[in-house]
């Protein structure tokens, strides 16, 4: 039977190490494609361990597409491919041990404004939202954070204490790529919560992710066509179309976006949210993740943006593996931002870049100031270096954990419980509700804007129609609190039996 020495994990919990032993031999070879794994009980006993620190090693497992379960026979070892050994040093480096860090610490923006003013209200949906008479009691759809629970009395101690400091950084003009010290905190948060081992000098500080997205645009050229998951976030398309470049949506399956369908196109950037995409909740399996970076390394100008959308409210599970650790030939672009952990208006994004657009984007904007005042950046670095970002993630995903289990347990216990299907709970602040209706998914978003209830269907982030995708409700409660949840069952009940 297969079997690891326990007493040799260190600092890592039961289940993590073992996740981390049987990742390994699966990228290795040891355990081949279709090799069933031990059942849990067996397994459990044979290493001295607990029925649920082996489910909870092959649940991530399972997460990740390293293996996949079949109903009454058990779980199995899946098909990672042939290109695997390429990359097995990479997707378990950040698995064997404690790695040591060393640091050589020596375009058209009006647009973006405007389209940025056009969706910060909504979650990237295409659509407009519905006008109705009904003052909105419920709101599924808004890109919002629970406010309530911003570290309000933090924040500005510490706000008041660098401003009492009297330095005079605060005044100068910050470098193009943002305060050191904020890209050294930064830095520190990615390795120790998602594995990656970056410098500081590879990490751009902007004002959210449209200015990033803007800056992307002029270092790979306008001449390139962005290929688009499908259904996707709508808004990031419109901003690169109004940075003058071209747009490709190419559809999803199961797995994230089809290899087949990118192949067919002439694209040459691919956007992607991996670890959570937005809106369906699927997160890609390792075999896709490998087929993508195949596709990037097959021609020089091609890259991948992986935006890490939603990553830090994984509510089961450790962090998913990012593409940017896998990669070995500096083919990812990795961004994210501030925006779903701490608050939309701070507009503190960042992005970490190849060494090879790095040295581009200092020959290009070399000139330019840092768009977030220094203020902001001096009180988020002292935030995060002080261990108060870790905290506050950490409680609000406790918290957020707390009003999802609410919201599914009143959904479930509902007279409508039985007639709709819960999807992709799991990934981040929002999970899906396919229903049953004669109704279009149009005429149910009015029926619920009726109702008081604001909503989006998954056919709202759609560019190309789908029937799959029909009668499907996006449920985003990061804006939400225990005391409206009875009201938002109440309320989405209505909808549904209506």
């Amino acid at each position: 039977m297969l079997t690891y020495s326990m007493d040799d994990r260190k600092n890592n919990s039961l289940y993590d190490y073992l996740y981390k032993c049987i990742k390994r031999d699966i990228m290795s070879g040891k355990l081949v494609s279709g090799q069933k794994l031990p059942s849990k009980r067996n397994f459990a006993k044979n290493l001295g361990v607990s029925v649920i620190t082996i489910e909870n090693a092959y649940s991530q497992l399972a997460a990740e597409g390293f293996i996949f379960s079949v109903e009454k026979k058990g779980y199995f070892v899946a098909k990672i491919g042939e290109s695997v050994g390429k990359y097995a040093e990479n997707i378990t480096a950040s698995d064997c041990g404690e790695d040591e860090r060393t640091y050589n610490v020596n375009g058209n923006n009006q647009s973006c404004r405007k389209l940025s003013e056009q969706f910060a209200e909504n979650e990237g949906t295409k659509k407009c939202a519905i006008e109705s008479d009904v003052p909105t009691k419920i709101d599924f759809v808004s890109n919002i954070v629970n406010f309530d629970k911003f570290p309000f009395s933090t924040w500005s101690k510490l706000t008041r204490e660098i401003l009492s400091e009297q330095d005079e950084g605060l005044l100068r003009s910050a470098p193009v790529k943002g305060i050191l010290e904020l890209r050294q905190s930064i830095a520190d948060y990615l390795y120790n919560f998602r594995g990656l081992n970056v410098t500081p000098e590879r990490i751009v500080i902007g004002s959210g992710t449209e200015y990033l997205y803007g800056i992307l645009v002029q270092l790979l050229g306008r001449d390139k066509i962005y290929a688009m998951e499908d259904p996707g976030y709508s808004k990031v398309m419109y901003v690169l179309n109004g940075n003058g470049v071209k747009c490709s949506p190419i559809p999803m399956d199961e797995y994230g976006m089809n290899i087949e369908s990118l192949n067919e196109s002439r694209a040459d950037i691919v956007h992607l949210t991996p670890s959570h995409h937005f809106p369906t909740g699927i997160v890609m399996p390792i075999q896709r993740r490998l087929e993508l970076l195949e596709w990037a390394y097959g021609k020089e100008d091609r890259y991948l943006i992986e935006d890490d959308y939603d990553c830090e409210f994984r509510l089961q599970g450790r962090p998913i593996q990012t593409m940017s650790e896998i990669d070995a030939r500096g083919k990812v672009i990795y961004i994210n931002t501030f925006s779903k952990t701490l608050a939309p208006s701070l507009r503190i994004s960042y992005m970490v870049l190849p060494n090879e657009l790095m040295d581009r984007f200092e020959s290009m904007m070399g000139y330019m100031s840092c768009t977030v005042p220094n203020l902001e950046q001096y009180v988020l670095a002292r935030f995060m270096g002080r261990g108060y970002f870790e905290r506050h993630i950490n409680r609000m995903r406790v918290f957020y954990r707390g009003i999802r289990d609410e919201l599914l347990g009143g959904i479930k216990e509902s007279n409508y419980g039985s007639k709709v299907k819960i999807m992709e709970e799991n990934s981040g602040l929002h999970f899906l509700v396919k229903i049953r209706s004669n109704m279009s998914d149009e005429a149910l978003v009015r029926r619920a804007s009726a109702c008081g209830l604001k909503i989006a269907c998954l056919s709202d982030y759609e560019h190309t129609p789908n029937l799959s995708n029909r009668h499907v409700i996006i449920v985003n409660y990061s804006g939400m609190s225990s005391d409206n949840i009875p009201e938002a069952v109440k309320l989405l009940g209505e909808v549904i039996d209506n």
